[in-house]
């Protein structure tokens, strides 16, 4: 008994021995097979954490260390690709609203300028609009306080009238006509961000959806659309992705299945932890016969390239206007605790042929590559098809077409950019934002008569006999831009594109404003004569065809006609 006491006596000596050396054979052996790269990796960051642990500590002067966190972060994802970025707290908000579809604030569209926010636009229905508060008013305190001044930016703006939906802001604003401020209530609430800018019939027989981004909304609204259009007698859709810019991935897929019968393959992903994953028609879409047409640009991009690439690729329908953007990279949105976020890349998309239409970049050198659009109008490819370089590889489409990776989505029928009428003038009074003044100077001054006009048409002949663009020169002069006649008469039909769209827009809604800028863009034409010549089905026989070539007209600064007209620039959404 004596003998088993004491063999007891050692038992947990023994086992704290056999667990000590147990973690010391396990470290031994977790080190030695665990792989270089996991030991790289953890050398590397505790490397990044004692270089700042030692400039926090020994450093001659006092060091936000925060803040050099968040300035290194975007330059550490630049050094991966273009598209892998740091999303800040502040830029987070603004990213979501505009995805999501709406966000909380009083409802009104505003520039600043001359130190003072003048409401360009008030949102239909929205909390202003119910208060009072009209389009022209310029505020001029908040919340009892005066906001005037150097103090005034676009976002110390969206901070002061952004908000909870319920709370209250107290605006105060001078009206033209009325010798004190009046000062407004608002209680916030949802603001809608449409995706769909525009929808109407081109013909009677031809209908239009402008879609200006891919967000949660967007698949909804497009079926809103269609449902208008189908009421006024449809016969065939053209779908305008020029400047769209992406967005969600799965709402670029909802909308493609709309047009494709069923097992098509829309895109698939694959990444180096990313196995291939596709994504394929389920046949349920309402519209898989109706002839189509895309239009697509420079600038369009990332969830739009989607949506064309699996058009295109598919032989579904035809693609109109210019090489797209080139961006197939798939980033995934990764959080952080204070709300920051950064957008990594993990897989590339490729289209139903199996191309990936990213164009070519070098790591660590965003620059040259956010360049490329300005290399690529200098080289002439905005006004000739013969200046495209694709220099990716060749693949087929369904029907046994090619095409090509390597640099976005090259057009069935190119239509040249028309910079024949662009002049030094002309861009001056643009970039100077002197047309966009003088829009918000005229309506403010004639708004009670304008507001007679419903329909962009009869706007625009009001705006004709009123000679508008004489008094803009007038008032340009009156800025400091020295009038050049010769200039101004060949950028003549600029100038009123540009003034009539910027007051129609500010009167009427963009949708009218995009009816009156379409009525004379290339690329419509050329989808309405494609859709008149029964030419929306891609044949063997036919390959990529070309429209007017501007290649041996005299080009000026790089301006988008359409870009310079838009009379959105520079307003900010509260």
């Amino acid at each position: 008994m004596s003998n088993i006491n004491r063999n007891n006596r050692f038992v947990p000596l023994i086992i704290a021995v056999s667990v000590i050396a147990g973690i010391v054979i396990g470290t031994f052996f977790a080190n030695r097979f665990a792989g270089n790269r996991l030991n790289i990796i953890n050398s590397s960051s505790n490397k990044l954490n004692d270089l700042l642990h030692i400039i926090d500590d020994q450093y001659v002067d006092t060091v936000d260390i925060a803040s050099i966190v968040e300035q290194s972060m975007p330059k550490i994802l630049e050094e991966l690709d273009p598209h892998s970025a740091y999303i800040t707290v502040a830029d987070a908000q603004t990213v979501n609203d505009d995805l999501k579809g709406s966000f909380s604030g009083v409802g009104i569209q505003f520039v600043v300028r001359d130190d003072t926010v003048r409401i360009t636009n008030i949102v239909k229905g929205g909390p202003s609009e119910k208060v009072g508060i009209f389009a022209g008013d310029k505020i001029v305190s908040v919340d009892g306080k005066p906001y005037v001044g150097s103090v005034v930016t676009n976002e110390e703006t969206l901070h002061r009238l952004k908000g909870e939906k319920g709370t209250k802001v107290k605006i105060g604003v001078m009206r033209h006509g009325e010798s004190k401020p009046l000062t407004f209530t608002v209680v916030r609430g949802d603001i809608p961000l449409k995706s769909v800018d525009a929808t109407y019939m081109l013909t009677n027989t031809l209908g239009y959806v402008k879609i200006k981004n891919f967000g949660e909304t967007t698949y909804p609204e497009l079926l809103t659309s269609l449902a208008e259009l189908e009421s006024e007698g449809f016969r065939g859709l053209v779908v305008d992705l020029r400047g769209n810019g992406g967005g969600y991935f799965s709402a670029a897929i909802q909308m493609v299945n709309e047009f494709l019968p069923k097992n098509c393959l829309i895109v698939y992903t694959q990444g180096r932890r990313a196995r291939r994953e596709e994504y394929r028609s389920d046949g349920r879409g309402s519209y898989q016969r109706l002839p189509l047409i895309v239009l697509t640009d420079e600038t369009t991009a990332s969830a739009s390239e989607i949506f064309a690439g699996a058009i295109q690729d598919n032989d579904r329908g035809i693609i109109i206007g210019r090489r797209s953007f080139g961006k197939g990279l798939v980033q995934q949105p990764i959080e952080f605790s204070d709300g920051s976020r950064i957008h990594l890349t993990i897989a590339r998309y490729y289209t139903p042929s199996g191309r990936c239409i990213q164009k070519p970049y070098v790591k660590g050198q965003p620059q040259e590559y956010e360049m490329d659009l300005i290399t690529r109008y200098e080289r002439g490819e905005f006004f000739s098809q013969d200046s495209i370089h694709q220099t990716g590889e060749a693949y087929k489409t369904s029907i046994g077409r090619t095409v090509y990776g390597g640099g976005g989505i090259m057009p069935d029928y190119f239509v040249a950019e028309d910079t024949t009428a662009l002049t030094p003038y002309y861009s001056e009074v643009v970039s100077k934002g002197i047309i966009s003044q003088f829009c918000f100077d005229y309506v403010d001054r004639n708004r009670e008569k304008l507001q007679e006009y419903t329909k962009a048409i009869d706007l625009e002949k009001h705006l004709r006999k009123q000679g508008v663009v004489d008094q803009f020169i007038r008032y340009a002069d009156n800025k400091g831009i020295k009038r050049r006649n010769n200039m101004i008469i060949k950028s003549h039909h600029l100038l009123e594109q540009a003034i009539y769209g910027s007051i129609i827009y500010n009167m009427l809604d963009m949708n009218d404003y995009i009816q009156y800028i379409n009525t004379d863009d290339k690329t419509i034409k050329k989808a309405i004569e494609m859709f008149d010549a029964h030419k929306t089905k891609p044949t063997i026989d036919e390959q990529t065809g070309t429209s007017e070539d501007n290649s041996g007209k005299k080009k000026t600064a790089f301006y988008r006609a359409t870009s310079l007209n838009e009379p959105k620039s520079g307003q900010c959404l509260a």
